[in-house]
């Protein structure tokens, strides 16, 4: 049976991005499900594996990107059990989700819970379990405390505001003036990223300094970010888009930064956070976490935001758009009907 997927055929630009057929449906091995994938997404972190800058992908093209996906049982492998056919599940892929047909670990798998749409809970596997993580596992915030997100129009952003409010936490978001509306909707105060002293608007706007920045921006935002905080607060990083983007900043720079300013008694602390590296290390909390904010997305305590739903054969413009920062939440991309 032929079926369509996505192969990034060199690393470089959207257009590298082609709809392709395949012939033949894979077979699960032991212990794998086949699945019918219903929805992945376009995401930053997508744009960065589609330039080859993403640390935690070594595979050279051609080979299918998607960091995430829901889908439904399809097929099960030899010894696997526990999984019935036409079940809804979810899982971070990093690489491969942009196929109708994908084959994963079972043991890797979560179960989505009825009553959530499936671009609901698409939002939740990368978008929602990265700021979850970092908010609880890395930074380990209190209610009364405060928070600096930049991006906060994005996904990953608006989710963290979303979940920031829900633990009590004062949260205040820097992006670009047309995703104000959006942040102060999820109870932030808004920042203008587009201000011409940045560090000034956000020293006017957050006082004496929040508890917590989150910076997927890297580069000269590091520096700023530092200086947002209160005495013994503490900077996360979880992105390089500067250099991405190509408005300055080096991986390999911002790493050293980030260890140096540890080291220093300066009074802060600083930590970079990777979902890949983090469930690497701790596979048990990504699939916690997960089912945790499925659990609070039925309950209606978080409420994505759901950019756009595009068919998968416009894949390329999705990258475009998310590579301009257009999208204001989550830009998802439908795969198969149900």
């Amino acid at each position: 049976m032929p079926y369509s997927q996505v192969v990034l055929t060199s690393f470089g630009g959207p257009e590298n991005l082609d709809l392709r057929t395949v012939e033949t449906l894979p077979k699960p091995a032991p212990g794998e499900v086949r699945m019918r994938v219903l929805v992945t997404s376009a995401a930053f972190t997508d744009v960065m594996i589609r330039k080859g800058l993403y640390p935690d992908v070594k595979e050279k093209p051609p080979f299918v990107p998607g960091y995430d996906l829901v889908g439904l049982v399809d097929a099960l492998g030899p010894g696997v059990d526990g999984w019935a056919m036409g079940e809804r599940i979810a899982d971070l892929t990093t690489i491969g989700a942009y196929s109708q047909y994908v084959c994963l670990p079972a043991d890797r798998l979560t179960r989505v819970p009825d009553g959530v749409s499936d671009e609901d809970a698409l939002a939740m596997i990368i978008s929602a379990v990265t700021p979850y993580q970092m908010l609880h596992r890395v930074a380990k915030a209190q209610a009364g405390q405060s928070l600096l997100i930049h991006g906060a129009g994005g996904a990953v952003g608006s989710a963290m505001l979303q979940l920031a409010r829900d633990a009590g936490v004062t949260a205040f978001g820097s992006d670009v003036a047309a995703k104000h509306d959006l942040i102060r909707r999820f109870g932030a105060t808004a920042i203008n990223a587009e201000a011409d002293d940045e560090e000034a608007a956000i020293r006017e706007t957050a006082g004496a300094g929040v508890d917590f920045v989150f910076d997927p921006l890297g580069g000269e935002s590091l520096s700023r970010s530092l200086h947002a905080l209160k005495p013994g607060g503490m900077l996360i990083a979880f992105g390089f888009q500067n250099e991405v983007l190509g408005r300055g900043g080096s991986i390999p720079l911002d790493f050293a930064k980030l260890k140096l300013w540890d080291w220093l008694p300066n009074g802060h602390a600083t930590a970079f956070y990777s979902i890949g590296a983090m469930r690497r290390k701790h596979p048990e909390w990504f699939k916690e976490d997960l089912a945790a904010l499925f659990e609070m997305l039925a309950e209606g305590r978080i409420d994505p935001a759901i950019a756009e739903v595009v068919p998968l054969s416009e894949v390329r413009r999705a990258h475009e758009r998310v590579e301009a920062g257009e999208v204001q939440g989550k830009l998802v991309l439908r795969v198969s009907e149900r």
